[in-house]
């Protein structure tokens, strides 16, 4: 019987698919799936083409480099690079026929006056991380003005909302600045999008013309919305050991058993995106029962089996299982997101 060498991550495309829906219908307007940082680290190009039966306008990326991957792949919809434009990539863009945003007034100029091809807007309405400030009247009085005068590209607008999943009040406020923003540019750009994967909780209040899923799509709960599993990381056993009360384990000795116990090793490691955090916190899912993780290195990790035999080649679930993506994130103190976009090169992905 074969067994995987390494790690490896199952994608369940089917359920990826069943939550763009679910997400369409409850902002009802078409979909820009977020596909950057490699499909959250799943295969971008595999998830671009698993959602293109469900018609989305285009797809985001972060990198200009990301959209060429997805125009090799054969890609062909609208796609959207999300880091600000930086003049001097702007013959890359044209190249690859990719979207970029603009979120400064040299940006704007450069692009403007090189190109008619579409391009996005970008409004900081309260996240302090890019766009045009909202409260900038002299950048956005500028603005405007180049836009009049060869804005004929000028596709979208947007901004990006810090805590939709939280906080109601900020994301009405977020809203409101962009409308007033849009006010204030002169004309209403064919498409304004806003809501990301938590924002769908309102329904179509924040949908616009355009929608924005993200973790969502690839089974991370989203504010009061939570999602089909879609990845279930696997790592076999790879040694076996009983230890009497009182050894230690794993570098510095500081996690020490209190009662005799059996020690798992698995085939995987923070190489591989296992966060070093999780040791003494985490647990992992060996067929419904779960066992707490001792120690995470860079290769390996130590899993204390107590009172259960357990043999070398099992299969571990790190998350996916009993154990959820986002019960794994908060064991380790961060977020769905920052596990699925760790797994690196050594996780083979197996789509289902």
């Amino acid at each position: 019987m074969h067994q995987e060498p390494g790690p490896w991550v199952e994608v369940d495309l089917g359920s990826l698919v069943r939550n763009a829906r679910r997400y369409h219908d409850l902002v009802g307007v078409p979909l820009l799936p977020m596909v950057k940082a490699n499909g959250y680290g799943l295969g971008a190009v595999p998830v671009a083409r698993a959602l293109e039966p469900l018609d989305p306008w285009g797809f985001g990326v972060a990198t200009p480099e990301e959209g060429a991957a997805l125009r090799a792949a054969g890609i062909t919809r609208p796609i959207i690079s999300f880091i600000p434009l930086h003049p001097d990539r702007t013959d890359l863009y044209l190249s690859r026929d990719l979207r970029p945003v603009i979120g400064d007034l040299e940006a704007l100029r450069v692009w403007t006056s090189r190109s008619q091809q579409p391009f996005h807007l970008e409004v900081d309405t309260g996240m302090a991380r890019s766009g045009i400030r909202w409260e900038d009247s002299a950048a956005l009085e500028r603005a405007r003005a180049l836009l009049e005068a060869k804005g004929g590209g000028w596709e979208g607008v947007f901004t990006h909302f810090h805590s939709s999943d939280t906080d109601p009040a900020a994301t009405e406020t977020q809203w409101r600045r962009l409308q007033d923003v849009i006010a204030a540019l002169g004309r209403r750009p064919s498409l304004v999008h806003a809501a990301n994967s938590a924002a769908a909780q309102a329904g179509p209040t924040y949908a616009a013309d355009l929608a924005r899923p993200g973790i969502f799509l690839y089974g991370g709960a989203a504010g009061t919305l939570y999602p089909e599993p879609v990845a279930r990381l696997h790592a076999r056993v790879v040694a076996v050991r009983r230890i009497p009360a009182g050894t230690t384990v794993g570098y510095g000795a500081t996690w020490v058993v209190e009662r005799d116990t059996v020690i798992a090793t698995l085939g995987i490691g923070y190489a591989d995106g296992m966060h070093r955090t999780l040791g003494g916190r985490g647990q992992v899912d060996f067929n419904g029962r779960l066992a707490p993780i001792a120690r995470v290195t860079m290769d390996m990790t130590m899993v204390a089996h107590v009172g259960e035999e357990v043999e070398s080649g099992e299969i571990a679930t790190i998350f996916g299982g009993r154990w959820s993506l986002d019960d794994q994130a908060g064991a380790a103190g961060t977020i769905s997101y920052e596990l699925l976009t760790a797994l690196g090169p050594r996780v083979a992905r197996r789509y289902l």
